[in-house]
């Protein structure tokens, strides 16, 4: 690793933190200004973004992209309405910083509060998801925190334009312009060196598939806030609306099989099987769906002449990020639990049902960072929570879990006044 790299990167960082000291401060009447500034220019550079993007796709790197990752790597004018949408959304949410939390008066007349502050400087690492320069930047400048954004090879012109226009709308809302920085290599031993400075960077937050987030959890000296991937599933019960089951799974598997929160995985009781599976199946297969069975499920499928694939044991923990589907059929709620609790990456999970007592146990007893009742796990987004947008989604225990906006952007203090105590 060069001598010029490490020094790179670490006065990135260094930049960061002094950046991060003043927008810790820094009104809301000035950061709004900055995110309304940055919705206006990405509305008006849409032919500029569409223009570098295109640069992308054509290379060879987005080539060897899967179809799923390439999916993420587009920005069509719809995604660019939607990344200014959720711009604006972000600068009309209550600002986090400074809330107080709890607060009393201990015997001695201390007046102890504990207050929302920002966590410092947090690292972003992503690969072709360039859509993540935007909503990390403004969360992050939102919640009173300086950014270091490293996007992967596959975006680096996109993310480059995006970036730009995240540089001049601090610079002409007067904000610190180090308060975003973009790592200008992809040179790994750049995300090496950053992965290290744990004295500069507070929190580092990957952005991809499970291999780039376990090798950033397994060599950052910085906390990590993650998860690995999605292995989301939607539950059939006895008592499912079938209608409404089959919407939910169609919904939750099509709509953009690439995302995280897409359905991976469907469990049917053995109640509603018979009836249920064919009607799906077909809506499913229409859709080019490749059903991946268990032995019950593909039966119950073959009688009603539908072609099936038989599952291997790996597809029912697989993350598919694809056009394929897992099948099972279960005996009960207690089977459905169990299986979701043993096979799920604890993402999301949904349950479709009119049996409020089942329903209410599924939500209580599957231990999952979101669970839905009669709707589809697409809708674990931090957009769709009216977040604005989102840092990620966490699957973490500590500190955060499920979407991450702003409050959890941030971290507390404790503030102390006193009239002279002394500790006897």
């Amino acid at each position: 690793m060069s001598a010029d790299l490490v020094q790179l990167v670490t006065s990135l960082a260094q930049r960061a933190r002094a950046a991060s000291l003043v927008l810790a401060t820094v009104s809301r009447a000035r950061k709004d200004a900055a995110l309304e500034k940055l919705a206006d220019l990405i509305a008006a550079s849409q032919f500029e973004l569409e223009q570098a993007n295109q640069r992308d796709l054509l290379s060879p790197e987005a080539g060897a992209l899967s179809p799923a990752a390439r999916d993420r790597l587009t920005l069509t004018a719809a995604r660019l309405r939607q990344l200014a949408a959720s711009v604006r959304e972000v600068a009309d949410l209550p600002d986090p910083v400074g809330t107080l939390l709890e607060e009393n008066i201990r015997p001695n007349g201390l007046l102890i509060r504990k207050v929302r502050v920002p966590i410092g400087v947090s690292g972003i690492i992503y690969e072709a998801r360039p859509n993540v320069t935007i909503d990390c930047a403004i969360l992050c400048l939102q919640s009173g925190n300086a950014a270091i954004l490293r996007g992967g090879k596959e975006c680096f012109h996109t993310t480059l334009a995006l970036a730009a226009l995240v540089s001049q709308a601090l610079a002409e809302s007067g904000l610190p312009a180090d308060a975003v920085q973009l790592v200008p290599t992809t040179d790994r031993a750049a995300l090496n060196t950053l992965l290290k400075l744990d004295t500069l960077i507070h929190c580092i937050i990957p952005r991809g598939g499970e291999s780039l987030i376990r090798y950033v959890a397994e060599n950052s000296t910085i906390p990590v806030i993650k998860h690995f991937k999605g292995v989301c599933f939607v539950y059939a019960d006895a008592a499912a609306d079938l209608a409404m089951a089959e919407a939910i799974t169609l919904n939750a598997k099509i709509s953009r099989p690439s995302a995280c929160n897409a359905a991976e995985q469907l469990l049917v009781h053995r109640a509603i099987a018979e009836s249920f599976l064919p009607a799906v199946a077909r809506a499913l297969v229409a859709q080019n769906v490749q059903l991946r069975c268990d032995p019950v499920s593909g039966a119950i499928l073959a009688r009603a002449g539908i072609a099936t694939t038989p599952a291997a044991p790996a597809d029912f923990t697989t993350e598919f990020l694809d056009y394929v589907l897992a099948v099972r059929v279960v005996d009960s709620l207690d089977d459905a639990i169990a299986t979701i609790n043993r096979d799920s990456s604890s993402h999301s999970d949904a349950i479709v049902t009119a049996d409020e007592p089942a329903a209410r146990r599924f939500l209580a007893e599957v231990d999952s960072a979101t669970v839905f009742w009669n709707a589809s796990t697409r809708f674990n987004d931090g957009f769709e929570f009216g977040f604005g947008a989102e840092i990620g989604i966490s699957t973490d225990r500590l500190h955060a879990r499920g979407p991450m906006g702003l409050p959890e952007l941030c971290t507390y203090k404790f503030v102390i006044a006193g009239t002279g105590q002394v500790r006897g």
